[in-house]
């Protein structure tokens, strides 16, 4: 029996999603049976590819093993996701399932490609100048995996995808605020560091705690630039099926309300991780409900002027042969 048709993958995709995104875990399980399916198994690909280049376990912050070579896994994960694509045998269970998805809803190669720039983003030792820079890395690691689970979702248009890649692109920036003394303590920030200029907190300096009152106002700032974005994927959840926009709007509020958790406590945000409740997730899942039901009597919203455009969007699907070396 090959490893895409083992009974025990969607058990280990399921217990990679529990584990490493108990936020997200709750809003999927509100999707169809086949679509829970795809979005697991493509969450187990990502976690896993996220993991090997960190030299982690399930995304828990921890500094990597001194033997670590990031850049040699990187172009294993390279190597792997071809072969992937080409149809060859999987057995490593992440990419037999990430093999499953790719080809059963025809992901294209460019988007899995992009997925992994990220990663070379964080091997090469990118810098964040502006927002801008920031929003492009967050495209990277969450913007288009918002593309990819659109496909599974049956998502053709290109608009609609904005759309996805706008909800990927807030939850990153509500990951980072929630995120910036962690990522300190490992020796990164995705903080533009104009900003960080401006709230006269040096570069080398983010997770002390003497800083802690101005980064609040910095992270504070990286929540509010969420909003429009947040705003944007709500408009288009009314293109996806009736469990799907049910399952994103819910996605979106849980995830977007952590961000509110971190603006609310201000200096004492990073005290301890943020998060929601199973109450608050309870009351967040059934707003989402309401508000796919709500979707149903309109059509999907147009994109707000002024949001940072993803790569490529005008182009379409199309392939470039450059995206087949990864963009650092």
């Amino acid at each position: 029996m090959s490893a895409a048709a083992s009974p025990s993958l969607l058990d280990h995709a399921t217990n990679t999603i529990e584990v490493g995104s108990k936020s997200f875990a709750a809003a999927a399980k509100l999707f169809s049976k086949d679509t829970r399916r795809g979005v697991l198994m493509l969450y187990a690909w990502c976690r896993h590819c996220d993991d090997v280049v960190d030299g982690q376990e399930l995304g828990f912050n921890a500094a990597p093993r001194a033997t670590h070579d990031a850049g040699a896994e990187l172009a294993r994960l390279q190597d792997q996701t071809r072969r992937a694509y080409a149809g060859e045998p999987m057995r490593d269970p992440a990419f037999a399932a990430f093999q499953e998805v790719a080809l059963g809803y025809r992901i294209p190669p460019r988007f899995a490609y992009d997925h992994l720039a990220g990663f070379a983003m964080d091997v090469d030792g990118a810098r964040y100048e502006t927002i801008e820079d920031t929003l492009r890395y967050c495209y990277h690691v969450a913007g288009v995996v918002g593309l990819m689970m659109a496909c599974i979702m049956g998502v053709e248009d290109d608009a609609v995808l904005d759309h996805a890649c706008d909800l990927g692109l807030a939850f990153q920036l509500t990951n980072i605020a929630r995120d910036i003394v962690e990522d300190a303590a490992v020796g990164r920030c995705y903080v533009p560091a104009a900003w960080l200029r401006e709230a006269g907190i040096p570069a080398g300096e983010v997770g002390l705690p003497r800083h802690r009152a101005a980064l609040a106002r910095v992270a504070a700032r990286l929540v509010d630039h969420a909003e429009p974005y947040y705003d944007s994927a709500l408009d288009g959840i009314a293109a996806l099926p009736l469990r799907s926009a049910w399952a994103i709007a819910s996605a979106r509020n849980v995830y977007r309300q952590i961000g509110i958790v971190v603006k609310r406590r201000g200096a004492h945000a990073w005290d301890e991780r943020a998060g929601t409740s199973k109450a608050t997730k309870l009351l967040l899942l059934a707003k989402g409900g309401f508000e796919a039901l709500f979707s149903r009597l309109r059509k999907p919203g147009k994109r707000p002027a002024g949001l940072w455009r993803r790569p490529g969007a005008a182009a379409g699907h199309g392939v470039p042969a450059a995206v087949l070396a990864v963009d650092a």
